[in-house]
């Protein structure tokens, strides 16, 4: 260490320095840390300027820690807070007019006093650690430092301490007898400094847990009590909490916590007190746990289960929680396919997970959609019982758009209706808007809005060419919003058809087809109108088709004419333009083409022929000229109306071979003649067989019920001489006691009334018994069997 020498002023005249002279205050100064300090440089002579330059050769300046001025012939520079990097040589450098310069220095050292910069009292350690106690203490130059513990010097290293580099004192396995106040001193020999600190070391011991009973049993719903003790010991003393399925219990009408929480009494135990209690206790030195279980003997009951609302594309967790002992199993069931799930299973797409803990099932859903929104069932099994709840689950959605027509024509004047349907869950408020402008629910002079829930229908009347265009429909909810873009646009008359043809041309029908038009001009095509004339005429005759079929038939034709025919479509906007016209001609008129017959089976004796039309030739069939006869006999001739659509034979031979010929007349002449064979059946025999089979369905359950009331009336009779009983007993009683009656009146059973059977009475030994006056009966009349001609026939 350098002692401070007298201030000396130093008069310093360089070989050049045309007559400047540079002193400084001080020659050699020593700072401690963070301590400030002045100089003040003095020039004699004619200076231009006077600098200050660091250690480092570098012109100062002012700043945060340095400051200069500057008085004339005087400059004073002030160092603050100095420390370690500050020392060094600075140089005061005066230069006159002509350059010259001369400078004087001043030499800076800075030293540390003792300092302790990290020294905790007390330092807590763990019982069986190795405690490093910490003294952390600077200086310039580097202190000596040493420890003391009970007055006395630690002076070497022995299997307990350890006098460690960084001047830490190091304690192996600390324990309890450690505890005790250690001093640590630090001295600097150069400058007979010294000082000290003495530390706390205190040693924790983790704490000890005892439990004399770590299982107990009890009977749910029966007012029980049980106490679970649980005694700590450790240092600090250890605060005992307890714990049930991770939250701490408190003071409670269910729990009481006695002995400073050494002891847990569960009042009237319930379901859900079985399981597992932990008994907690912790100081500074750590933490022990101990589980103590309550078996509690129920049936399965599910507690928890409650609807949840996911949002689409989230992940949706439904929880079930069910008490019982044995503790049940849990399993889900989804309404919706009937899939079950139960712990650890997963479905087919891996969305769905089941994961069950400690009487708590969850069931994960990934990606939830709206094919999961439904019902679940949630069922709890154990060996002595079960319990089955269900819940719902319901899956918020932003706006799905329900349309998919999204452009509209109309015209002016005519109002079209655009409608925009929506599903969302929670409802969507929607709203329209055209060119950024919302269009108010009242709606506007030619616009009109009409809402339902999931609809929202926008009238437009268009009346000029600015009401043409885009329409905004936004739906919005509180998951999102959407918006759909409909374009309204003006219609047109649809294009001409073409490929105009004529097929089946008759002499008074022609069939006309052709194709579609490309356009239909935005409005769909109602129908098609097809005009025609004759080529001699002016006067065109419309047909209209039947919706938009392109087939349409012309009749009322005059037969060897040539007409004329166009084609144009029909839409909301009007008529479009005409095809090409294409031309025909009708036949002329000419005899039938021949008949088509189509053979049925008669009945008995006859035989029906069916005649189906054919081509008249263009004049009315006046008439059907049929002849019959068999191989050996000669032909019979019947004629029939035009009109007729059959022929009826008759009478005809049985197990016959027929020949038939028919040939149809109009004013024109015959037609070729159709041919055609058939046999007729073998004679039927008149047996029980045959008779029931050509009897219908009503005769036959006729003869039924006439037989069964045959038997019911034989039965009867037996009955009224053998045992005085039965419906002609009834009657006679009946009869007889009318005459003898007094005060009493008989009505007549009422023709509709339905008959009914009243309840039998009970002689005195208990048997059942009739009596005559307990029956009523209403008898029809209107049963019978009748038989039609042709049965009796048959």
């Amino acid at each position: 260490f350098l002692h401070p020498l007298p201030c000396l002023l130093c008069w310093l005249v360089g070989k050049d320095g045309g007559g400047l002279a540079v002193s400084i205050s001080l020659k050699k100064v020593e700072l401690s840390v963070g301590e400030s300090k002045f100089f003040t440089c003095t020039v004699i002579g004619e200076a231009l300027s006077l600098d200050w330059y660091s250690p480092q050769g570098e012109r100062m300046v002012p700043s945060q820690r340095v400051a200069l001025h500057n008085e004339g012939v005087r400059s004073r520079l002030t160092l603050y807070n100095a420390n370690v990097e500050d020392a060094g040589i600075y140089r005061c450098q005066a230069t006159d007019a002509q350059g010259h310069t001369q400078e004087a220095t001043v030499v800076l050292e800075i030293y540390q006093k003792l300092t302790f910069r990290s020294v905790p009292s007390p330092q807590e350690f763990r019982q069986g650690d190795v405690a490093e106690v910490v003294c952390d203490v600077t200086s310039s130059p580097v202190p000596v430092v040493a420890w003391y513990h009970n007055n006395m010097e630690i002076t070497e290293d022995t299997d307990k301490f350890q006098l460690l580099p960084n001047n830490n004192l190091q304690i192996q396995h600390v324990t309890k007898e450690d505890e005790s106040v250690y001093r640590c001193e630090a001295r600097v020999e150069a400058r007979g400094e010294i000082d000290f600190r003495d530390i706390v070391l205190v040693v924790n011991v983790p704490p000890v847990l005892s439990v004399p009973q770590q299982a107990f049993n009890a009977t749910a719903d029966y007012g029980e009590s049980v106490t679970f003790t649980c005694r700590a010991y450790g240092s600090p003393e250890p605060e005992v909490t307890w714990h049930r399925k991770a939250v701490e219990l408190q003071e409670s009408e269910q729990y009481a916590i006695r002995a400073r929480g050494t002891t847990l009494t569960i009042r009237n135990i319930k379901q859900s007190d079985g399981g597992s209690y932990t008994c907690k206790a912790s100081n500074k030195a750590g933490e022990v746990q101990r589980e103590i279980f309550l078996k509690v003997f129920v049936q399965p009951h599910i507690t928890k289960l409650r609807n949840v609302t996911a949002v689409e594309g989230s992940a949706a967790m439904i929880s079930c929680k069910a008490e019982g002992e044995p503790l049940p199993e849990i399993s889900w069931r989804r309404a919706s396919d009937g899939l079950s799930f139960s712990d650890g299973d997963k479905s087919s797409d891996g969305r769905l997970e089941v994961r069950g803990r400690h009487g708590e099932s969850t069931l994960t859903i990934v990606g939830v959609g709206l094919s999961d929104w439904g019902r679940f069932d949630c069922e709890a099994l154990s060996r002595i019982g079960g319990h089955q709840k269900s819940m719902f689950l319901d899956i918020e959605y932003a706006p799905k758009f329900q349309t998919s027509h999204t452009v509209f024509f109309s015209w002016e004047g005519n109002p079209v209706n655009i409608s925009c349907n929506v599903m969302s869950n929670p409802p969507a408020t929607m709203l329209w808007r055209r060119d950024k402008l919302t269009i108010p629910a009242e709606g506007t002079a030619n616009m009109r809005v009409y809402s339902s829930p999931g609809r929202s229908l926008l009238e437009v009347t268009p009346v000029s060419d600015r009401d043409f265009g885009r329409y905004n429909c936004t739906a919005r909810n509180n998951i999102g919003m959407r918006f759909q873009e409909f374009i309204l646009a003006q219609a047109d008359v649809p294009s001409n058809p073409y490929s105009v043809r004529l097929s089946s041309v008759a002499q008074r029908t022609a069939t006309v087809t052709f194709m579609k038009p490309d356009s239909h001009g935005g409005v769909p095509i109602g129908h098609y109108l097809v005009r025609y004339k004759d080529i001699n005429s002016q006067e065109w005759r419309d047909v209209k088709s039947h919706g938009t079929q392109t087939v349409v038939l012309l009749t009322s034709l005059e037969p060897n004419t040539t007409y004329e025919v166009q084609v144009a479509a029909v839409n909301g906007k009007g008529r479009g333009e005409f095809s090409g016209t294409k031309s025909f001609q009708t036949l002329p008129i000419r005899e039938p083409s021949p008949p088509s017959v189509q053979g049925q089976r008669g009945v008995g004796k006859a035989y029906r022929l069916g005649l189906i039309k054919q081509d008249d030739g263009g004049m009315p069939i006046l008439e059907y000229i049929v002849k019959y006869k068999t191989v050996k006999e000669q032909w019979m001739t019947k004629l029939v109306p035009g009109m007729n659509d059959f022929v009826l034979l008759q009478p005809l031979q049985w197990n016959t071979h027929y020949e038939v010929e028919i040939t149809a007349r109009n004013v024109k002449g015959l037609s070729e003649p159709t041919f055609i064979k058939f046999s007729m059946p073998q004679k039927p025999d008149i047996t029980a067989d045959s008779l029931f089979s050509s009897l219908g369905l009503g005769a036959v359950v006729g003869l039924g019920l006439a037989g069964l009331l045959l038997l019911l009336a034989l039965v009867d009779v037996g009955c009224f001489f053998l045992r005085q009983c039965g419906l002609l007993m009834c009657l006679t009683r009946k009869l007889c006691s009318k005459k003898t009656a007094t005060g009493g009146k008989s009505k007549e059973p009422e023709e509709g009334k339905a008959a009914y059977l009243k309840l039998p009475l009970k002689e005195e030994n208990g048997k059942e018994s009739l009596k005559p006056d307990t029956i009523e009966i209403k008898v029809h009349s209107d049963s019978g069997l009748h038989t039609t001609p042709q049965d009796s026939k048959a």
